[in-house]
């Protein structure tokens, strides 16, 4: 049954729940995934818009979303003018959101609107940042499922949030994570991270229903584990040194620095002992030790000087998120 209490809390929004729905070739799908939506918000009297961002189709889905846009003016349609990809799609769609709380969620059915009341219910009276979908039984090929808990546990490892499936397409956000967190190249399956690393730390998980597709085919690909893991190094280093490149390339660079420098005075030390002494000394540049000294003088050099490029680069860095956006709707 509807709670009362969520309506005067998400009063001051023009809508309680934006759902983003990034998409790529699901012209099938569309009609009855808008349909089934509308249905479960409707039941519990929940302000809904539904933002369709098609993210360079090459079939019939910007057309249907047109149809549909054309007698729901719940829907609401971006249309970008090439593939960019879901990073891009989920960050203008959260530019875009209106709602007190945004739920995400995939355009190819396998995510069921059933549990986007709850999702809903966990933001604003349980007070979770971000809520997180956990497809605890997966209709995927052992090739999909197998990879994905390696890099989940992965993640769980490097970031400490303890989430199943990081990668879920149906989440739910504060409307606050969404408007102040950027989502660009391939870091969509690490926005809990990113909302971490931007403070927003009551991170939650609920089960959720997984289908089987319906219709179209899916869009994975084994070469998303390879830069999921480089995107995971750079999320990584990025939350920890966006803001101060210089503590990690200034520190290395000053033990590299100093290790070259120790080395060196060290080899200039005992030739001038071994002279003081009478005993024969080789040239402090005949030996390897001197050359291993020199490299890591050099390369002390450059990762400060990385370090403070990278602090300017860090002040003047030009917008990430630059899109062509071809047509929008309502």
């Amino acid at each position: 049954m509807p709670n009362p209490n969520l309506n005067k809390i998400a009063a001051t929004f023009p809508v309680e729940i934006s759902i983003v729905i990034p998409l790529l070739n699901e012209a099938e799908s569309l009609p009855e995934l808008t349909r089934w939506i509308a249905r479960v918000l409707e039941a519990h009297e929940l302000t809904y818009e539904v933002i369709l961002i098609d993210d360079g189709s090459t079939d019939d889905s910007w057309a249907v979303i047109e149809a549909l846009a054309a007698t729901d003016d719940t829907l609401r349609g971006i249309r970008f003018n090439r593939n960019y990809g879901k990073s891009a799609a989920l960050n203008v769609g959260f530019e875009a959101a209106r709602g007190r709380v945004v739920c995400t969620m995939d355009a190819d059915l396998q995510d069921s609107p059933e549990e986007l009341p709850e999702l809903y219910r966990m933001i604003v009276e349980d007070k979770y940042d971000l809520v997180s979908g956990w497809k605890q039984k997966r209709y995927d090929p052992l090739s999909k499922t197998i990879p994905t808990k390696l890099f989940n546990g992965a993640t769980r490892a490097m970031s400490g949030i303890q989430l199943h499936d990081f990668n879920c397409g149906l989440k739910s956000y504060d409307s606050r994570v969404v408007k102040s967190i950027e989502v660009y190249g391939e870091m969509h399956r690490y926005i809990p991270v990113i909302a971490k690393w931007n403070g927003f730390k009551k991170i939650g998980e609920k089960v959720v229903q997984h289908q089987e597709r319906k219709y179209g085919v899916t869009k994975f690909g084994l070469e998303r584990f390879i830069f999921g893991f480089l995107d995971l190094m750079s999320i990584t280093f990025v939350g920890r040194f966006r803001r101060a490149p210089m503590h990690f390339f200034g520190t290395l660079g000053t033990l590299s620095f100093l290790l070259g420098l120790l080395i060196s005075l060290w080899l200039m030390g005992e030739k001038v002992w071994l002279s003081l002494h009478n005993l024969k000394a080789r040239q402090v540049t005949e030996q390897p030790l001197f050359f291993l000294a020199l490299t890591a003088v050099i390369v002390g050099v450059v990762l400060f000087v990385a370090g403070f490029l990278g602090e300017m680069v860090q002040l003047n860095g030009p917008k990430r998120n630059d899109y062509l956006v071809r047509e929008t709707l309502n």
